[in-house]
């Protein structure tokens, strides 16, 4: 026992990768609680969610950010707030990863400055900004300014960090979102390698870095990805996305340091896939897709987080954040995983696959180049097209059955499940006041601070903006003399303006169009355009700051292939401009799409524009993830119906919708 106990000590383990949860919500005080309650409990780095408000660059007070404060992330709106978010956490001891994009810039700078205000040398911190516009254009939808000066604000972080924060990752080029959007394997490393060539050579091209430090750079570059349940093909994925980086970086770039060529990666698993249906199943879901990037040694991810069971519910409670922390820990500490080589060396089933997926990966880096890059295939629409059309053959293959999910196509005969019949239902609630507090906070921020100071440090930060300089030094200037996020997010709209990205749908050749179910709905649609005398016009509404767009972007493609005539404009509309759309489109139905909580806030301010211009017979159905008593709260406040991710069969919704329009032109006609 003792010589099997002794033999056991001296295998040499790796050292396991970091620990992370994606977590923030309600306030900065909340956030702080529960991030030095999931240290204690053994993760080893933070992962920081901000509140929609904090991405796309407004204060909590003001109007777009009403019902969407503290709801998918923690608020941020000056250093005041920063400071008490990194309370009694010693931040040179820490390595902390901010998902912030258009505002990455001004996150750090704060992040600086709450450092300094530690007594913390910026040269100690370790951490990571995701820092990728790119996909923001693409999936996510929190971007700010149009592409150019947005991928100019990525360099400055860039070539800032590398002089000033070493250790630091300036950027995490993300395809974890594209996966999200419906990327195949094949689009998420193709992508997501464009964009990162796409960031190096602004960096190169800037004369910001020497040449000879260029490398240096490279090798600060770090990526975050997503790994679906289909692990073999995932695994494959990732050592193709490990090979093609040696290489890209290698032949480009001309970095003859193995070490700086290594693909330094993040990981959430999918959330895509997460169902409302038997939530107690994406335990096992997740787990699998742990292996996916923890298996394959020679591309194992350096820092996993991992979703919660109840994401398709709600907003997960902080055991439901231990309950996946758990699963990393007895994976790294239990299992002998990390005892030997890698597993999949040498196997010609892994080799083969991983050869396919990198043939396929250079035919579409090859096709991206020769549009001229990254930001033409963003520009021209055709990068969105491709997710929307290859979300479009997902979503078709799972209502056809050609793909499985148990518990939503397939098995679907359940008991009810017990983790979810407490009182909060199975997930956690922001409290209502969360949003009350916040603002007054930040008013009394403004109130107590150096309106000169807050003045000059903008006048700066204009300045170095429209002189193309790098707005790092100045936007920690601003940090320091009281600044609040929707103030430096101002100044540099002013200078760069604003952008509204394609929406993919327009382009989109659609699978829907063509199958059983939706060839019959057409025909009632085209029974329904002979009774109204025109086509059964629909607007699909993104109101709000959220930018997940993909459900939207799909409800348009299915409805057009429905025969309904569709408006779509986007994301982040206003409930005013909303209503005003659909009275001078002159819908027959409104359909609005919101993910992020503020469903209940947004959907009464969209039905009182509505009554307002005398719209109230207009059917409105609303779409989301949206617990069952907040629909009937919605419903009988006059919404026509909600669907859930549990309504998965986009044609069978099409079919209420055209039911709706018609029941409503009887009723019309009645009267």
């Amino acid at each position: 026992m003792a010589d099997t106990q002794m033999v056991a000590n001296e295998i040499k383990r790796d050292r396991p990768w970091l620990f992370r949860t994606y977590a923030g919500h309600s306030s900065a005080a909340a956030s702080n609680t529960l991030y030095r309650t999931n240290l204690a409990r053994g993760q080893t780095g933070l992962s920081v969610a901000f509140d929609l408000p904090t991405q796309t660059g407004y204060d909590s007070d003001h109007p777009l950010a009403k019902g969407e404060v503290g709801k998918v992330g923690v608020p941020i709106s000056s250093i005041a707030d920063m400071d008490v978010l990194f309370d009694q956490i010693p931040l040179d001891q820490m390595n902390t990863s901010m998902t912030i994009n258009a505002t990455a810039p001004w996150l750090l700078a704060l992040y600086v400055v709450a450092a300094e205000r530690q007594g913390v040398d910026r040269r100690s911190l370790c951490g990571t900004v995701q820092n990728d516009l790119i996909k923001e254009y693409l999936s996510r939808g929190t971007y700010i300014f149009p592409p150019k000066p947005s991928m100019c604000l990525t360099r400055d972080v860039i070539t800032f960090t590398y002089k000033e924060i070493p250790k630091w990752n300036p950027t995490n080029v993300c395809s974890y979102h594209l996966q999200e959007a419906g990327a195949t394997p094949v689009q998420e490393v193709a992508f997501a390698l464009a964009n990162a060539t796409a960031v190096l050579d602004e960096v190169k091209a800037s004369g910001q870095v020497d040449a000879a430090d260029l490398p240096g750079v490279v090798g600060r570059l770090s990526f975050f990805v997503n790994a679906g349940v289909r692990f073999v093909t995932e695994i494959c994925k990732m050592r193709a996305f490990t090979e093609l980086w040696d290489e890209i970086t290698q032949e480009r770039y001309g970095v003859v340091d193995p070490k700086l060529r290594r693909f330094r990666y993040g990981v959430q698993v999918n959330s895509l896939g997460l169902t409302e249906q038997q939530p107690e199943n994406n335990v096992y879901r997740i787990l699998l897709e742990t292996l996916a990037v923890t298996l394959s040694k020679s591309a194992r991810a350096r820092a996993v987080q991992l979703p919660a069971w109840n994401e398709a519910l709600g907003l997960p409670r902080p055991w439901d954040q231990q309950w996946s922390l758990r699963l990393q820990q007895i994976l790294a500490y239990e299992t002998d995983l990390l005892e030997f080589g890698d597993l999949f060396d040498g196997s010609p089933v892994i080799q083969s696959k991983v050869e396919e997926i990198k043939a396929e990966v250079r035919s579409e880096l090859e096709t991206i180049e020769r549009m001229g890059g990254v930001l033409p295939a963003v520009e021209n629409g055709y990068m969105k097209e491709q997710l929307v059309l290859s979300n479009t053959a997902r979503l078709a293959a799972i209502a056809t059955g050609a793909q499985n999910v148990v518990g939503v196509n397939a098995f679907t005969e359940t008991a009810p499940s017990p983790l979810t019949t407490g009182e909060d239902g199975g997930f956690m609630t922001v409290s209502a006041e969360a949003e009350a507090e916040q603002i007054e906070r930040v008013r009394a921020h403004r109130a107590a601070r150096h309106d000169d100071e807050v003045q000059s440090s903008l006048d700066a930060l204009r300045c170095a903006a429209a002189e193309g300089r790098n707005v790092m030094e100045s936007s920690i200037a601003c940090a320091r003399a009281g600044v609040t996020t929707g103030e430096w997010a101002g100044v540099l709209r002013e200078v760069f303006g604003e952008y509204r990205a394609p929406t993919g749908v327009g382009g989109a050749i659609s699978v829907y169009d063509g199958l059983p179910d939706v060839a019959a709905i057409r025909s009632k649609v085209d029974r329904l355009t002979e009774t109204l005398g025109r086509r059964p016009k629909m607007l699909v509404g993104k109101p709000g700051l959220d930018g997940h767009s993909n459900g939207a972007e799909q409800i348009a493609v299915c409805a057009r292939d429905c025969g309904f005539e569709v408006v779509y404009d986007g994301i982040r509309l206003t409930p005013a401009r909303i209503a005003a759309t659909a009275l001078e489109e002159g819908v027959h139905v409104v359909g609005l799409s919101i993910l992020s909580g503020s469903h209940r806030s947004l959907v009464a301010e969209i039905l009182a524009e509505m009554r307002a211009n005398d719209m109230a017979d207009i059917p409105v159905v609303v779409g989301g993830i949206i617990p069952p008593e907040d629909s009937k709260a919605m419903e009988a406040d006059g919404i026509a119906q909600v669907f859930t991710p549990k309504d998965f069969d986009l044609a069978a919704i099409m079919n209420a919708i055209a039911d709706l329009v018609e029941a409503k032109h009887r009723e019309a006609v009645t009267v």
